[in-house]
């Protein structure tokens, strides 16, 4: 325990709590739950909640929602993780008119409240931060709170909602082998553990038929009512650059999603699935078509168009930055770029850095034939992260060119020895941490 009245930073808060648990992750709901009893039952004492679990898309899906909640004038709590530069980032605290990250001083607050009743007892960082955002979320008013699954569903700390407005689950793929499993009927069913008996339960258009059946059979089986099937109970596909999404309410013939890539057509079809199984129904067409050409959502697929790091590449050299760094991250970023391709030919070079625990095989074999060249660099201040050579040497094992960097910077200046016929198109890539990184160097925070 700190010392009585000695102002602490949430950052040194958070360096203590890690000595509270020996593991970061330890997937349980028994010491949040003790936790939240001790501080009066937060959970209890939300606006209702939409509880949000997937592989990708979670972010982009409640980016959306926001969007359009925020467009209808609501006042949205939002709560995501992990974080690209500070941790402030995962708690958004609702306002009329656009909600901003939580203080630092509010956020210490709730931080000292859950150390004091917590009384050293075993805890991970996760789920001691996770209830001081509910304390927060509870003792600030707002129309909705989107709340983002850390890990899994079923054991995550945020799985402490006993009767969402609406439980989402956006697309199933392979990622986090050692706690959720192998196979993706073990992952399906890990995230299915959000739904609850009479909420409504909204499945995302799937890509493998085991997870779509895992995560149906699952709703069917708890009584999630009503249950939202993409593909079956609603749709959404591109028409004319425009996005068309169709119920049984009926037809929305709404602009192209701000956020890039073809994914993005249907994390948006979701998002507006999710909010009218919710009851957030009776909006002008106008919220949705705002909430779609504003969403933001830093990191993925973002165009770096100033900063300092354009400033050290070629001239008119495009910038992307996406944390994708699983399998299905991997293709939707290539089929991203490719789409790119078609609209302004480039060559293209990604910029990667990637962690040990994730498939980097599978992640490059999508940029076989696509990618000019893979840069690998190093995550500075992750002990997980391969060594630059390591990711350099996978690339390579999958037909890629490749070569080294010592940074990110560096890469982008070694851009400069090339002869380019058109300004390159370069992509950095490989991981959220990394993402975090570029963030930070390039002097544009999320907001």
């Amino acid at each position: 325990m700190g010392v009585s009245g000695a102002y602490e930073s949430s950052d040194a808060l958070i360096g203590r709590f890690l000595a509270l648990h020996p593991k970061a992750i330890d997937l349980s709901l028994g010491r949040i739950q003790r936790l939240l009893a001790r501080l009066g039952h937060p959970e209890r004492r939300m606006p209702p909640v939409i509880h949000v679990a997937g592989t990708n898309g979670k972010g982009s899906t409640i980016a959306f929602m926001r969007a359009i909640l925020e467009s209808a004038g609501l006042a949205v709590h939002v709560h995501t993780s992990p974080h690209l530069v500070r941790f402030h980032e995962r708690i958004r605290i609702g306002r009329i008119g656009g909600g901003q990250y939580v203080t630092e001083d509010r956020l210490v607050e709730a931080f000292r409240r859950c150390e004091a009743v917590n009384a050293g007892e075993p805890i991970t960082v996760f789920e001691i931060t996770t209830a001081a955002a509910l304390l927060i979320f509870s003792e600030e008013p707002a129309d909705v709170l989107l709340l983002e699954v850390g890990l899994g569903g079923r054991f995550d700390a945020t799985n402490v909602i006993d009767r969402p407005a609406a439980a989402v689950v956006t697309s199933i793929g392979h990622d986090h082998a050692d706690y959720l499993g192998t196979t993706l009927t073990a992952i399906a069913g890990e995230k299915a553990g959000i739904f609850k008996r009479g909420c409504p339960a909204v499945i995302a258009p799937q890509d493998y038929q085991e997870a779509d059946r895992t995560l149906r059979d699952a709703a069917e089986r708890i009584g999630a009512s009503p249950i939202l099937v993409g593909q079956q109970d609603f749709s959404v596909h591109e028409e004319g650059g425009r996005l068309v999404y169709q119920d049984e309410k009926g037809l929305l013939d709404l602009p192209r999603p701000k956020l890039i890539g073809r994914h993005q057509f249907i994390n948006a079809g979701t998002a507006i699935a999710a909010l009218r199984a919710a009851g957030f129904e009776g909006f002008e067409t106008a919220a949705f078509e705002a909430g779609l050409t504003r969403a933001d959502w830093p990191g993925r697929l973002q165009r770096l168009n100033r900063g300092r790091l354009p400033e050290i590449a070629p001239k008119d050299c495009e910038i992307w930055l996406d944390g994708g760094h699983n399998q299905d991250g991997g293709r939707v970023l290539a089929a991203a770029m490719a789409d790119q391709s078609e609209r302004s030919d480039a060559p293209l070079v990604l910029i990667a850095g990637m962690l040990g625990t994730k498939d980097a095989q599978a992640f490059f074999k999508n940029f076989s034939g696509l990618a000019r060249e893979v840069i690998a660099v190093p995550i500075s201040g992750q002990i997980a992260a391969r060594p630059a050579e390591e990711v350099a040497s996978i690339a390579a094992s999958v037909g890629l060119t490749t070569s080294i960097a010592s940074s990110v910077e560096s890469a982008l200046a070694a851009l400069h020895n090339y002869v380019w016929d058109r300004p390159p198109r370069v992509l950095i890539c490989g991981s959220l941490y990394l993402a975090g990184e570029v963030l930070a160097a390039n002097g544009t925070l999320p907001e």
